[in-house]
């Protein structure tokens, strides 16, 4: 493995000065990180992966268990705490990847699958990003502010507008402004959120299995294994992001630290609020009908006061999670090799990346609750995360972490089929024989119910094996960075 002084040499160098200053623009847009402007601590991440957490997006997980798959209490907990960890898992060993690499997540993708082949990954996270989570957080937090201030529903486009323009003014400034404001929102959204957490469970109930739920038929382990999905998918939704937040820490960091952070972030933030959202459906009063509000439900668990500061705390949550969205799909974006040559391409592509799901969000004022496909935005998450994890983990593990100089990063020459096969084939496989969705229902799933969802673990499993097949078992890596076959 080269040095950073080695692999300044070989790759572009973001430009400009930057530094630790928060209220700046972030310069540049993919490039390598150089050491000069290198700072940070690993405890950092802690606070950047919780903050973004604290939302009602989160809590709504939970109530998805008990409310639409019928579980019981007890056995989506226990999904809860078991699809965070893996999702949670993944997310700190690729954090720890950005302070050695230096350069953002889909960017390392590309000694996987190559310049082009890395296009998939790219786009996919692109439109999850900054359409799909951009839109289900900024309308969240827009109800919420309609609530605290009694707005008509006419006016949901001014608290739409509000929301979005706060979150795209923090994403366009960049990095270190983010972990900013990540780290001021912690302690409030931590102590509201807290309040809220502990009067909720103090009225659950032990309520058991529903068979006359919506999506019951797989029985209490079914929906089990349905919940561990959608939880997977909703920690492992911040796996493509992981490294862009920790690319500017130092090469020679404790870098298992900066994972136990990041990952550690995600797990507690997640399923604390997730298993609030299960109790949260369970007591009394709540209605979680088409037409009822989901974030209104909360007022029956909770002291007026507690409500009013959680639904506060709600807007500030969202605007801590698509922060990062409108950031993360800004790099996404120029990882496809379109070359802007403006200083900011970055912070310009944030903002007009901000100007569309705007836009998108007025006219579809989609919603986070039932009826809304939540559940199954988190399952295709799962599907499309779970096989590109597959090949990026195989062929790091492969390699033992080594990409040379890194010039492979960066050079257009480099194309290979491998991956984007082997992620593209084992996530149609999966999709197609073990999805569980209601707008399609694979064989497995059809005929055995019980067993809920697999199609992430099918996926995630099926697309290594195949890379690992497609490599001949092993790769060597010259002093570019190229791969060999063995």
């Amino acid at each position: 493995m080269a040095t950073a002084d080695q692999v300044e040499k070989h790759i572009p160098v973001r430009e400009g000065v930057y530094g630790d200053k928060v209220v700046a623009v972030e310069p540049g847009g993919v490039e390598y990180i150089a050491l000069k402007e290198r700072h940070g601590k690993p405890l950092d991440l802690f606070w950047t992966w919780v903050s973004p957490n604290l939302e009602f997006a989160t809590v709504f997980v939970g109530v998805l268990g008990v409310t639409v798959f019928g579980g019981s209490l007890l056995s989506v907990i226990l999904a809860i705490i078991v699809g965070t960890a893996l999702g949670s898992l993944t997310h700190g060993i690729l954090s720890s990847m950005g302070p050695r690499y230096g350069v953002p997540q889909m960017v390392q993708g590309r000694g996987a699958f190559g310049y082009w082949g890395n296009l998939l990954p790219s786009i996919l996270n692109f439109l999850t990003a900054s359409i799909g989570w951009f839109i289900v957080n900024s309308v969240s937090g827009a109800f919420a502010l309609m609530a605290l201030f009694g707005m008509p529903f006419g006016l949901f486009w001014l608290a739409f507008l509000i929301v979005v323009l706060v979150q795209v003014a923090v994403a366009y400034f960049g990095h270190n402004l983010v972990h900013a404001f990540e780290r001021y929102a912690f302690w409030p959204l931590a102590v509201v959120f807290a309040l809220a957490t502990i009067f909720t469970l103090t009225n659950t109930h032990f309520v058991g299995f529903n068979p006359k739920a919506p999506v019951a038929f797989g029985g209490d382990f079914g929906a089990f294994m349905v919940t561990a999905a959608i939880a997977f998918g909703y920690a492992a939704g911040w796996n493509p992001y992981a490294s862009d937040y920790t690319r500017y820490q130092k090469p020679d960091v404790d870098r298992r630290m900066v994972g136990f952070w990041a990952g550690f972030g995600v797990f507690i933030s997640c399923v604390i609020l997730e298993i609030m959202g299960a109790g949260l459906a369970t007591v009394a009063g709540t209605a979680w009908g088409p037409k009822d509000i989901p974030t209104a439900q909360m007022v029956h668990a909770m002291p007026g006061i507690i409500y009013t500061l959680t639904l506060a705390c709600i807007v500030v949550g969202a605007v801590a999670a698509n922060v990062l969205n409108i950031y993360s799909g800004a790099m996404s974006f120029l990882t496809l090799g379109i070359k802007l040559s403006m200083h900011q391409r970055r912070a310009i592509v944030a903002a007009v990346a901000g100007v569309i799901g705007l836009a998108i969000g007025i006219i579809g004022q989609a919603n986070v609750g039932p009826g809304s496909n939540y559940e199954n935005f988190l399952l295709v998450i799962a599907y499309w995360i779970a096989p590109w994890l597959g090949v990026v983990l195989t062929d790091y593990w492969m390699r033992k972490g080594n990409f040379g100089d890194e010039e492979v990063f960066y050079d257009t020459s480099w194309n290979t089929w491998k991956g984007f096969v082997a992620m593209l084939v084992g996530g149609a496989v999966a999709i197609y024989i073990f999805a569980d969705q209601t707008a399609y229902l694979g064989w497995f799933p059809k005929n055995y119910p019980q067993f809920g969802d697999l199609t992430f673990l099918v996926g995630f499993l099926l697309a290594g094996i195949l890379y690992f097949a497609f490599q001949g078992g092993k790769v060597t890596v010259d002093t570019k960075g190229e791969e060999r076959v063995a």
